[in-house]
């Protein structure tokens, strides 16, 4: 007589525990799997949303403080002495942008033959970290209304608003002011910088008054690429951010000139 062995059901522990481990393994990488997706997506919401509402809650804030300083900020006046870069056409030096600078008028010129004194509207330095500006870009939607400008470049100033480079002159003054700001995130103030074109017309608020400037040229450079903010002829803005969109990995800069404002016919010559 054959005797007949039922087939063990599907599933079953196997003496060894096999079976289970298995399943164990199994069920734990998933959770892990699920877990990491939601952090990710959580991270990806506080980058992006979280921080931008942040941002525009503090812009009120900076709002109140920028008002504060336009009220407290000392303007004097002082003699005007052109910044020529040697070596170079109008508002840069060699092509890449560095050469000496030199005070003093023209190259070329004996004192008899410069023009008689001019003299600027300077404001006083704002305080480290503190809003001193606002910054508008009618062509872009997100700026039309502005966005505070804060004396810093540090992480906690961006988080912010957007920073001015404090070693670089303030809006409106000879030389190259240069503001940088988010792309993505904390607000993302130059998110479409990639849209201005030359002519379009950026305005800068200060204690002086309003400072408009005028987009030249739009370069894509290397982090390492500081030439970007070294002194140029005349009166010039220059905004850098990120690039491309959510990577470091390259900066987009935007030059624009002084055209109007409360010192650009003693710069520039315009009115």
């Amino acid at each position: 007589m054959t005797e007949t062995v039922a087939a063990p059901p599907v599933g079953a522990v196997e003496p060894d525990g096999s079976s289970s481990t298995g399943l164990r393994v199994v069920r734990g990488l998933g959770w892990t799997l699920i877990w990491l997706g939601v952090l990710t997506l959580g991270f990806v919401v506080h980058q992006l949303w979280i921080t931008t509402w942040l941002s525009q809650l503090n812009q009120a804030e900076l709002d109140s403080a920028r008002e504060e300083h336009f009220e407290t900020a000392v303007i004097t006046e002082v003699e005007y002495t052109p910044i020529v870069i040697a070596g170079g056409g109008p508002g840069q030096g060699s092509p890449d942008g560095t050469g000496p600078v030199v005070p003093g008028g023209a190259i070329g010129n004996t004192p008899d033959e410069l023009p008689g004194p001019r003299f600027l509207q300077v404001e006083s330095a704002p305080p480290e970290h503190e809003a001193f500006a606002l910054i508008r870009i009618p062509s872009i939607e997100r700026l039309q209304e502005g966005w505070n400008v804060v004396e810093g470049v540090r992480r906690s100033d961006l988080k912010t608003g957007a920073g001015h480079m404090p070693w670089t002159p303030l809006p409106g003054q000879p030389g190259n002011s240069v503001i940088s700001g988010h792309r993505t995130t904390y607000g993302a103030p130059f998110h479409e910088l990639d849209l201005l074109v030359p002519g379009d017309r950026i305005e800068v608020d200060t204690a002086l008054g309003t400072h408009v400037y005028q987009v030249r040229e739009s370069k894509v450079v290397r982090p390492t690429d500081v030439w970007v903010t070294e002194p140029r002829e005349g009166a010039w803005l220059t905004l850098t951010t990120c690039n491309p969109k959510f990577s470091a990995r390259q900066r987009l800069v935007v030059f624009a000139e002084l055209v109007e404002g409360p010192n650009a016919a003693v710069i520039v010559g315009s009115t």
